[in-house]
């Protein structure tokens, strides 16, 4: 399977779920708009999400992925099967207890770490830790499962562990239709997604844990134990905890800090949710299925290899999110306006906020893929810490702007300070692979990055004058159905404009990717083919 079939099979779920989060994120903006529910389940679902990604999928995309990769090199499946089962009896004994410490201080966490802004409001403040209590134990659920996801990508089977977050947005989506159905209160469908949410963590487990037993490898509970290899694991897996959740990070910041201004927070998560679509389709995609890959070609010290996957890897995360990136920043106002004007959102006027903040993040959006693409390049070489200790200056950066930022600018500001950290964690990257000399000078990248943002450009001046000229029909006056239809032929015709061009004038080369295809079917052809 070639490199970019590898990324369209975990793009195609990652899409699946994006497109649904962007489902539930319409019902959730219709039903609770940016009011005081919505504020605390955001704010509470923010905090087991945060864990999820230091403790689960940063620290097992960065640490236990090459360490079980090498297990499977040296000893075999059964070798990798006895390590996971070592991993898996720490990391769930150490989880419950967690959660249990969790539980019983979610009043105080509340109040000093995710939200103190809601401490003046004691409705909003009370929802908020309830809410909290019933969505940590989810925290369980995706850890567990973000390390049988690593272990099916090291096995190279990697649609099952991109559709599984499918199903906490088809669970979502279905509790806020039935609540609609049904007429409950805001309250009832705060509760209801809060528990919706418990539901579907322990689905994706299900589904993880069946594949990985389909592909041959039945984990069982071992007597947590330190072994020499969970001591290494614990060794990566912390700084790589740090490095692979920093995004979170700043974002659990971001909504401390936004607390204090009613609406900020949902303001806040709703532009996030758009902006996630190309970051998790195509950033995702790529770091899950580089670092495998990278880890593979350095092992067996194919350096060629290794440095030609880096730099197609970047080519490929250009090629889709600078576009992207220029579409967020000149028409966010009626992307919002589609997504979610409507109901308690429209009755709220939210949406001139709402598409501030989105234009920013559409500015940092280029930045966030690319963490995505270097970090590995430190992780497959075992080294977690510098990524670490760059993670750690991005959120300086990122708190001193926030504080700085959000007194006058409000929300926009804590994505302001966002957008800035992740271009500074980006260059510090970047800068230190080069340094060290791991990341090789590649004349096809540094011919084709200017011509894509030549390409980008074009197309955001042709999207800025067809917005114009269309706004009868993007209006907050026009039907709905009218707004998505004009959005729907700008979105095309931008996409026309952009890959003409940059096809036109050399940004992008079907070649290459013909060439890898060819390159992978000749490997398949020797017999290096790789399990599907």
């Amino acid at each position: 399977m070639s490199l970019i079939k590898k990324f369209a099979t975990v793009a195609s779920g990652t899409l699946m779920s994006r497109a649904l989060g962007f489902a539930r994120e319409m019902l959730m903006a219709a039903a609770l708009g940016t009011g005081p529910v919505a504020d605390a389940f955001y704010a509470a679902f923010q905090f087991p999400n945060t864990f999820r990604r230091l403790f689960a999928e940063g620290a097992f995309n960065a640490a236990f992925v090459p360490l079980f990769a090498k297990e499977i090199e040296a000893n075999g499946v059964e070798g990798a099967k006895r390590f996971s089962e070592e991993v898996f009896g720490v990391l769930f004994t150490a989880l419950l207890a967690l959660t249990i410490a969790m539980e019983l201080a979610m009043p105080l966490i509340v109040r000093f770490v995710v939200a103190p802004g809601f401490a003046d409001n004691p409705e909003k403040y009370d929802l908020t830790v309830a809410l909290a209590t019933i969505m940590f134990p989810y925290l369980i659920c995706m850890s567990l499962a973000a390390m049988m996801s690593g272990m099916l990508n090291s096995l190279r089977r990697y649609f099952a562990a991109a559709v599984a977050p499918v199903f906490l947005n088809i669970i979502l989506v279905g509790v806020l239709a039935n609540a609609w159905y049904r007429g409950h209160d805001g309250l009832t469908v705060g509760y209801a997604l809060a528990w919706g949410v418990l539901a579907a963590g322990l689905v994706q487990l299900a589904i993880v844990w069946i594949a990985v037993r389909h592909a041959g490898i039945a984990i069982g509970f071992r007597r947590p134990k330190l072994t020499p290899n969970v001591k290494r694991l614990l060794w990566l897996a912390l700084p790589a905890a740090i490095t692979g959740g920093i995004t979170q990070i700043n974002t659990l910041i971001g909504t401390a800090i936004a607390s204090g201004q009613d609406s900020a927070v949902s303001s806040l998560n709703l532009a996030d949710r758009v902006y996630q679509l190309p970051l998790g389709v195509v950033g995702v995609a790529v770091a899950i299925v580089l670092l495998p890959e990278l880890s593979r070609a350095l092992k067996s010290g194919n350096l060629i290899e290794a440095a030609n996957l880096q730099n197609r890897s970047v080519e490929f995360t250009l090629f889709l999110t600078l576009p992207a990136a220029a579409a967020l920043l000149v028409i966010s106002e009626p992307i919002v306006r589609v997504l979610y004007e409507r109901g308690a959102f429209a009755a709220t006027n939210s949406t001139p906020v709402v598409s501030a903040i989105l234009a920013i993040f559409g500015l940092g959006l280029p930045a966030f893929v690319l963490i995505k693409a270097f970090t590995p390049g430190f992780f497959a070489r075992e080294d977690t810490r510098t990524p670490m200790y760059f993670a750690a200056i991005s959120v300086a950066v990122n708190v001193s702007l926030a504080l700085t930022l959000f007194p006058s600018w409000g929300a926009p500001g804590i994505a302001a300070a966002a957008a800035i950290a992740g271009w500074v964690n980006a260059a510090m990257l970047l800068g230190t692979l080069i340094l060290r000399g791991h990341w090789d000078r590649d004349a096809a990248l540094l011919k084709r990055i200017p011509r894509l943002v030549i390409a980008a450009a074009i197309m955001a001046a042709g999207l800025w004058f067809a917005a114009g000229e269309a706004e009868q029909w993007l209006g907050s006056v026009a039907p709905v159905y009218t707004q998505a239809a004009a959005l729907a032929v700008l979105v095309a015709g931008a996409m026309v404009i952009y890959f003409g061009v940059a096809f036109g004038i050399g940004g992008a080369d079907i070649g290459m990717i013909r060439r890898n295809i060819r390159r992978n079917r000749a490997n398949a052809a020797t017999g290096a083919a790789e399990p599907e």
